[in-house]
């Protein structure tokens, strides 16, 4: 889940409500640290029923839908929910709950209700529609129409007989890129396009990239904190504005920060806490704190962190998916959330959806350690080793992979082997530990031999999101390839094999086609940030010393600080050989030593902390 945001495909469609209710402004000192929340889980494609009457007879997705669809004549309905997703809970309790659309579903439809998270190959393919998405499809798998958002009873009894009437007539079609470029890199013309949209997409007045609903997106402010690292002071305000705003969206009791805001502003917020909000802001707060040492960018990440303890964290330190929204389905929250601790508890505790993904745990686990780089709290790096442990051993495959859940119903998904690759990454350039450089090579192994694209016969460009059959195409999804760039180019400087420098060449031919660049309009710093890496060499800092050694230690944790999450941070102790890739020579010396090297120079040997927090801060120009 993922992200994409003009369009908000994990946003609960907003298009009919705004929120109100007071909240806090700030969390005071005296509040104690919050005990885990038990909560049950809810089965994906087993929804509650209706309380009253006969209730829809939904069914799990399957790859033999259609077949049953042809032999009793019928067609197929999709209701593609978000278990925290408010509209979905009132969908089910005004629309699916009305005696007309019930009947006329039961003579005519095979029903079919999943939920987004636990099936990344639907919830991809129909992102675009927000949740819930309405999928329906005749008998043969075309689809016929595709809604987004509630959908009020007596509209969806005159969109299900248009479609009984018109069963020929495709009313909604997904586009997607045809092209790809050959170069593997935008066009000096393209780029330049791009970064007008980015500028120009962002809300002078009221902060933000994007008008209609507020939110941080972090591609978006990482890409500024790249630019302010070479002096770019419009960046600079940017991301410092957008970082500043995104707080009111903060939960001022229990931490972590709300999907979004709706009216166009930062004062209406939906309540649902959604693992990739979470972890992705709590890593780019990270970065904030790096570059500009701003304690309330720290706190703002320790917060988010604090909620992930609380509330996401399973007895096992893996970490549950979401949050809902709603305290009682299909009622608003906006009193509740502006409740202290003891008054919200006393009233209950919006439900958390237990599954535990592996794609969620590795935006977590990447997160906890820019949080660890940033503050240097071992605990942070401890829980992220915890919950990577957890999912190698419960979610990872015999050839290097990953599941998606416990037992995955299609399959195998993109997603969660990238996340998961570059949360070994992460691992690796926190810990110096190889065992997870290890884990990141075999995830980018596995990805090549099972998500390949090929738009045109012979031609490798982007990976797809999904490699089962689902009954649906599988797609490439353009954050995914965003991602997958982006670590397979950072994997090949850290491992020097040429596969991987191949992996984020056939992601990037896909991104830098003209279609394909052009579907966000505004929010485009994914692909700016991809290209930008593919086409530089990231900083560099090198330890040189044993691992026993207290002072090699103070300047790795130094290193670590470096304030972008581009950059190949190393440690060689000739105890355990030569560095993976082993592009330099570096000197033996009596005692230990740094080196840091940026775009073409390197410096000369730093023998202590004072000196490499001097070198960093001379290579950004904030």
């Amino acid at each position: 889940m993922k992200m994409r945001w003009l369009w908000l495909p994990v946003v609960c469609s907003a298009l009919f409500s705004s929120l109100g209710g007071a909240f806090a402004e700030q969390l005071t000192s005296t509040q104690k640290q919050l005990k885990p929340i038990e909560s049950p889980a809810k089965s994906p494609g087993t929804p509650e029923t209706s309380p009253a009457g006969a209730p829809v007879k939904w069914q799990e997705w399957s790859n033999d839908i259609f077949q049953k669809a042809r032999e009793q004549h019928k067609f197929v309905l999709l209701d593609l929910e978000a278990i925290w997703c408010h509209w979905c809970h009132v969908m089910d309790a005004k629309t699916y709950n009305d005696p007309a659309v019930r009947k006329l579903l039961s003579d005519k439809f095979i029903t079919v209700k999943v939920d987004q998270d636990s099936r990344p190959d639907l919830s991809n393919r129909y992102g675009d529609y927000g949740w819930p998405a309405t999928v329906v499809f005749t008998s043969t798998g075309k689809e016929a129409e595709i809604r987004q958002g509630f959908i009020a009873p007596k509209e969806m009894i005159a969109m299900l007989n248009d479609v009984i009437r018109h069963p020929d007539v495709q009313k909604t079609k997904i586009a997607h890129p045809s092209s790809f470029s050959k170069e593997g890199s935008l066009t000096p013309a393209l780029r330049k396009e791009l970064e007008k949209a980015h500028a120009d997409g962002y809300d002078t007045k009221d902060g933000g990239w994007g008008f209609a609903q507020k939110f941080m997106d972090w591609d978006s402010v990482e890409y500024a904190i790249a630019r302010s690292i070479e002096g770019d002071k419009d960046a600079t305000h940017r991301a410092k504005e957008t970082l500043n705003k995104q707080q009111k969206l903060m939960d001022p009791v229990w931490g972590g920060v709300y999907q979004y805001s709706t009216n166009g502003d930062w004062d209406h917020p939906h309540f649902e806490k959604i693992m990739q909000f979470q972890a992705e802001d709590m890593r780019v707060y990270a970065l904030g704190y790096m570059l500009w040492r701003d304690q309330a960018y720290l706190k703002a990440a320790q917060n988010i962190q604090r909620y992930l303890e609380s509330f996401l964290m399973s007895p096992d330190g893996a970490f549950y998916t979401s949050q809902d929204a709603d305290l009682v389905k299909g009622k608003h929250s906006g009193e509740y959330f502006s409740l202290d601790d003891a008054a919200r508890r006393k009233a209950g505790v919006p439900a958390v959806d237990k599954h535990i993904y592996a794609r969620e745990n590795g935006w977590a686990i990447a997160a906890l350690c820019d949080l660890y780089m940033a503050s240097g709290d071992k605990k942070y790096l401890d829980q992220a080793r915890t919950a990577a442990e957890w999912i190698i051993a419960h979610r990872g495959t015999s050839d290097g992979g990953y599941r998606h859940d416990e037992k995955d119903l299609a399959g195998p998904y993109l997603g969660d082997s990238v996340s998961m690759g570059r949360a070994c990454l992460s691992l690796y350039t926190a810990t110096a530990d190889r065992k997870w450089l290890k884990g990141a090579e075999q995830s980018a192994d596995y990805i090549a031999k099972h998500f390949n694209y090929s738009p045109k016969p012979s031609v490798l460009a982007g990976f797809v999101t999904a490699a089962g059959s689902s009954g649906v195409p599988s797609l490439p999804l353009l954050d995914e390839n965003v991602m997958m760039a982006r670590f397979a180019n950072l994997l090949y400087h850290y491992s020097g094999r040429g596969s991987d420098k191949a992996l984020c060449a056939q992601a990037m031919k896909y991104l830098a086609a003209p279609e394909t660049a052009r579907l966000r309009h505004i929010l485009v710093a994914g692909i700016l940030l991809a290209n930008r890496e593919s086409s530089s060499d990231p900083a560099h800092l090198v330890v040189v010393g044993s691992k026993t050694d207290t002072s090699s230690a103070a300047m790795h944790a130094a290193c670590l600080s470096f304030p972008s999450d581009y950059k190949r941070i190393e440690w060689l102790d000739r105890s355990e050989g030569p560095l993976p890739r082993a592009d330099v020579e570096y000197p033996k010396l009596a005692k230990p030593a740094t080196f840091v090297c940026a775009g073409e120079t390197c410096s000369a040997p730093l023998y202590d902390v004072a000196a490499v927090d001097k070198r960093i801060k001379s290579l950004t120009k904030k």
